[in-house]
Parts: structure tokens; sequence; C-alpha cells
């Protein structure tokens, strides 16, 4: 079976996850699992997608960073495919890991995007020593924060955190954090 991944960092990448979904489809994907989730998140349907993948499957993606994070993280996601007997494909590149070959390239070519990560954050973050350096740079509002008020208020009406979550606009793992600072008594701090 041919098993195709997409990811886009945000749900406002449409135009990108269309483009993706239009080269796997025309890669002959049987069977395609689709995410909307940052880089250095977490990536359940990676994984129920990796879990999925049979003996003799084909995993494909349309590029190497809709797939890892670096080349460890790349490494470890093509060991778990190999270790089902499977490979993967990742259009871009025409490359295949079923290949001596594919995999010699996919080694190179993924410690040559993680050097172009490394180097792009080091810019970033040059970037904004430089903003903040001169009074420039306010940060991303933190949206969380700014509504912890409600969470602890529909927290202590008894809704479930799934449903604060969803409610509200914000990560489970916000309102976990929120609800502790709330214990340890730094509530009013935040939210005011």
């Amino acid at each position: 079976m041919i098993i195709g991944y997409m990811r886009t960092s945000t749900v406002d990448q449409a135009a990108g996850m269309e483009a993706q979904r239009r080269d796997l489809m025309a890669a002959g994907v049987e069977r395609l699992f689709e995410e909307q989730a940052s880089s250095v998140g977490a990536r359940p349907v990676l994984a129920e997608a990796l879990g999925f993948v049979r003996e003799g499957d084909v995993f494909v993606v349309t590029k190497i960073d809709r797939l890892a994070r670096s080349i460890v993280n790349l490494c470890d996601i093509v060991a778990r495919i190999e270790k089902r007997k499977a490979s993967l494909r990742v259009l871009a590149m025409n490359l295949d890991t079923g290949t001596s070959t594919g995999k010699l390239i996919l080694n190179v070519v993924g410690s040559i995007a993680e050097f172009e990560r490394e180097m792009m954050l080091e810019r970033q973050r040059e970037g904004i020593a430089k903003a903040k350096g001169e009074g420039k740079y306010k940060g991303r509002k933190p949206t969380a924060k700014a509504k912890a008020a409600d969470v602890v208020r529909l927290a202590g009406k008894g809704m479930l955190r799934e449903m604060i979550a969803d409610d509200v606009g914000i990560s489970l793992a916000s309102v976990y954090r929120i609800l502790a600072d709330a214990r340890k008594g730094e509530i009013a701090r935040i939210a005011g």
C-alpha cells in the first residue's frame, strides 16, 4: 500500500496543504494522513501513520521538512519504517529508501537540511537580539496567560480540561499549566 503523510504548521497554510494533497494523490497514495501541527509540537497523526505501515508499504511525503525535525528525528522515522520492512519516498527529491543510493542521499540531504535550519534559527536569534537592543522587539502576545481567568472560572464549574481548551481556544497543556499555577496562588499575578 502507498501511504501518504502531509503536514502544515498552521491552519492558515491551506495552499500548502492543498499542494501536498495534490502531489501525494498524483503519486498514487491509497491512504492519506493529514496533520496541522508545528514541527516542534506533538504530532499524533504522524505516530498513527507510522503505526499503520505494514511490510511492503511505501510511506510517501512531499518534502523531508514535512516529516522530520532533525537528522536524528529523520533517522529514527526511517528506522521505524524499515523495521516494518517498508520504505520511504520523498517526492520533491525523487528519493526512495528502498534502494541503497536512496538511503545515502537521504542522510546527506537530511544533514544539509538540519544545517540550513540551524543557520536560519541563528539568524533569527541575532535579529531578535538586535531588535531588543533597539527597543523594537515586543515578542509574541501570551494568548494562554491572557485567558487564565476564563480557564480557572470554567474549571471551577467542573468543566473537563479538554472542553476548556476547546472553549477558550488554547492547548490542553496550557490549561493544565494555568490550573497548576492557580493552585500555587499565581493566578492573580497571571490574570492581572
